[in-house]
């Protein structure tokens, strides 16, 4: 089985300090590239998340603040993987809802201008969630009939997402062999941002998602409350969620001004 791409796809997995998307950090990152000719290739940092990692999360994935002492800043690498992914749609293993949001917000807090607008995201968890309702390992023992070796080791999980991937496609006939498809698939409610603050609504506008002005559209908001918008930018936000609601208003501007 070989994935049918129209460009490569990354799929890849973090570990972490934690699973708070603005205040945690990166401590490993393992991406496997795949082309459309169907060649691999694949890429490991550890990474300093210059925070201390607790001891609950290292007996999960099992690194320590002395494995990382004298590793690179995210800040350091930023740029080399960028450089690997910028080219490509992205996968991974509940990637929509963690990877993808955290990796965003790292790169730019590194001042890596990344986003999402130009890539597709497959999510293989969700797939298998739809189909299944199950965890990695399981799906790795159900679709694959492998043991998950080495789990909670960024390198074998992600090796484990793509089999997954694959065998899922070869499994299931109503599965496309085809990005954009699953992609579409695997998606949960839509989102201009990773964080679910701002939501489309049934004519893709962007409305908040939350406080007193849910459900009503970013753009009106913006205009009739300009304090709304300082005091979005000045709190506790995602930067990713931030960078949203800038590109909503500079937008808006445009268009008043065309």
């Amino acid at each position: 089985m070989q994935l049918n791409l129209n460009k490569p796809i990354c799929f890849f997995d973090l570990e972490t300090t934690g699973v708070n998307i603005t205040t945690d950090r990166i401590v490993e990152i393992a991406i496997l590239k795949v082309h459309p000719n169907g060649k691999e290739e694949s890429k490991r940092w550890l990474v300093n998340p210059t925070i201390p990692i607790p001891k609950e999360v290292t007996a999960i994935h099992g690194i320590s603040d002395e494995d990382v002492a004298d590793k690179p800043t995210f800040k350091e690498v930023a740029k080399e993987v960028y450089n690997l992914i910028k080219d490509s749609d992205l996968g991974g293993f509940n990637s929509n809802r963690f990877d993808i949001p955290l990796l965003a917000e790292e790169m730019l807090r590194a001042e890596v201008d990344f986003d999402m607008k130009n890539r597709l995201a497959v999510d293989v968890q969700t797939i298998f969630h739809k189909m299944e309702q199950r965890t990695l390992s399981a799906a790795y023992k159900f679709y694959c009939d492998k043991n998950l070796e080495d789990a909670h080791t960024a390198e074998a999980d992600t090796l484990a997402t793509y089999e997954v991937l694959k065998a899922q496609i070869a499994k299931y006939d109503d599965l496309e062999n085809d990005t954009k498809f699953l992609a579409e698939f695997s998606s949960r409610k839509q989102f201009a941002d990773f964080a679910g603050f701002i939501a489309y609504n049934k004519n893709g506008e962007e409305c908040f998602s939350f406080g007193k002005h849910k459900g009503k559209l970013v753009t009106e908001i913006l205009e009739a409350e300009p304090g709304y918008f300082g005091w979005l930018l000045n709190a506790d936000f995602p930067l990713y969620t931030k960078k949203v609601l800038t590109s909503i208003k500079l937008r808006s501007l445009n268009n008043k001004l065309g």
